[in-house]
């Protein structure tokens, strides 16, 4: 593992927490030698966690597309900042640029990312980790709702095991170390079709 993406918000939620859980994953990632990729903004978490990184000594990555940059929200002291054409480009290149993936709070967008590489998993399209950073309990609604999703049928408990889950940066990045994917079998059976 040589490089962690984190998808959070572009604002900085309601509670402190949530910008320091940024603040620390920014610092965590650099001081433990791996690359940070990240959405390219300065604003919100995803600026926090990016200038964390970096004061830390750390390499920051940013992905980001031009119409993004053009509304003056792209970090500028990075050490490298991609400018795409797309919401789809830019998922494409981090996904592509690393190597595990890390869910801080953010909105649906977030949500999109971190579910996006989940099913690329699933589907046996990567072998790379990912997980939910759960700063206090703010996955615990969805992360119920993902166990009553493997309850009904609907994902497999090995699939729905792939999202790991830490209430700290060092927590979470211990897991991926540790973790390895399952080999993706074919889930669904001629008589189910």
């Amino acid at each position: 593992m040589k490089s962690i993406c984190v998808f959070c918000g572009s604002s900085f939620g309601t509670r402190e927490a949530y910008a320091e859980a940024a603040t620390t994953t920014g610092r965590v990632i650099a001081e433990n030698g791996y690359r940070l990729v990240y959405g390219g903004a300065k604003v919100g978490l995803m600026g926090t966690v990016a200038d964390a990184a970096l004061a830390a000594g750390g390499e920051v990555v940013g992905v980001l597309p031009r119409s993004l940059q053009d509304k003056e929200i792209g970090h500028e002291g990075l050490n490298e900042l991609h400018l795409v054409g797309s919401m789809h480009e830019r998922k494409a290149l981090m996904a592509d640029l690393s190597d595990a993936f890390i869910a801080l709070p953010g909105g649906v967008g977030t949500l999109e990312e971190i579910f996006e590489i989940w099913t690329w998993g699933q589907l046996g399209y990567h072998q790379k980790r990912c997980g939910f950073l759960n700063i206090e309990g703010y996955y615990d609604h969805l992360l119920a709702f993902l166990d009553h999703q493997t309850a009904e049928g609907f994902t497999k408990k090995v699939m729905r095991d792939m999202a790991q889950l830490g209430q700290t940066p060092e927590e979470l990045i211990g897991k991926f170390r540790d973790y390895t994917p399952p080999s993706t079998p074919k889930w669904i059976k001629k008589d189910e079709t």
